[in-house]
């Protein structure tokens, strides 16, 4: 088996004048390693546990402002004994001033009050005397806003979906748009997944950030998948005589992998460095949007290679139709 592997199965073949790999043929493997990764990130999810965050269950968001130094932590356990409802507490500190900002989150089915408001302002001035705790931003959000918030961002994705399917399919109509439309939805629905994972995975509170990283993963991995199919509608143009259907899929591939590689690398180097200064300041909603969009960089590059392309190859010669007979 061994043998196989380096001198059959996953070693390039000269076609066209061109070294090419074998993505069509090695298709099942590939498969296999993104179904695995799917499982192993539910099973961490569901150990890590799946929650909704404030913005789409309701409660209260309140940023103050102090003086001093105070530890997180410290003042979370004492919050959480004064209410029943869950609360969590972070710090960051502002980029060109350095002051430091306490941002309050209290879940509930309930936005508090005014009078609560006021009474959580007191509670933290008690405990920690000299600090001067003031109310910056205060953001209350009723269950049933939340809900609808939720069922919004819902909608965008579905809505997004659905155009893609119908851009791919009028795009490539030539190449049959629709199964090319929907093979490229099944490799998004791979990179939104673990997206989804690595967010829930990493602790994040499902919210409004979670539908942006990915709406930009649509975005990006589409994008991918589309220069390949351009570069498969030419090279059918270009090839119809003198390849096989499966030369032509690899040869497309393999053109399109260089490009690939080095666009991503470019996006992965920029969203690490914004992590990175996001881990310096402690810029919370940074880091949550940076780390699942990196997941998505590599599950976007890797599912336009090995999933999109070689699953539409199946959907097309399961019954001998591969467009080249025409």
């Amino acid at each position: 088996m061994e043998k196989e592997l380096k001198q059959g199965r996953f070693a390039p073949r000269m076609v066209a004048g061109r070294k090419i790999y074998p993505f069509i043929e090695n298709r099942r493997y590939y498969l296999f390693i993104a179904i695995g990764l799917i499982v192993l990130g539910f099973i961490l999810a569901l150990w890590r546990g799946f929650e909704l965050d404030i913005e789409f269950k309701g409660g209260s968001m309140i940023d103050y402002t102090y003086s001093g130094e105070i530890d997180p932590d410290e003042v979370n356990a004492m919050l959480s004994d004064e209410f029943s409802e869950p609360v969590n507490c972070q710090i960051s500190r502002a980029i060109g001033s350095g002051d430091s900002n306490l941002k309050v989150s209290v879940a509930g089915n309930e936005a508090l009050s005014p009078e609560q408001l006021g009474e959580l302002t007191a509670i933290l001035n008690e405990q920690y005397p000299g600090h001067d705790f003031e109310i910056y931003e205060a953001n209350l959000v009723s269950p049933s806003i939340g809900r609808e918030l939720l069922r919004n961002g819902l909608l965008a994705l579905v809505i997004a979906s659905l155009l893609i399917i119908a851009y791919v399919w009028l795009s490539f109509r030539t190449m049959s748009g629709p199964s090319a439309g929907v093979m490229a939805l099944v490799a998004l629905f791979h990179d939104t997944l673990l997206a989804f994972l690595a967010f829930v995975i990493m602790g994040s509170a499902i919210n409004e950030t979670l539908i942006a990283v990915i709406l930009t993963i649509l975005g990006f991995s589409i994008n991918d998948t589309i220069v390949i199919y351009d570069r498969i509608r030419e090279n059918i143009g270009l090839y119809r005589e003198e390849l096989s259907f499966v030369d032509i899929l690899d040869l497309s591939i393999s053109q399109s992998l260089g490009r690939t590689i080095s666009t991503s690398l470019c996006i992965f180097v920029a969203v690490v460095t914004a992590y990175i200064f996001a881990l310096l300041y402690n810029l919370e909603s940074i880091k949550e949007f940076a780390l699942p969009i990196l997941v998505g960089v590599i599950s976007g590059t890797f599912s336009s290679i090995t999933i999109s392309t070689p699953l539409w190859a199946a959907w097309k010669m399961r019954d001998g139709r591969t467009g080249l007979e025409d």
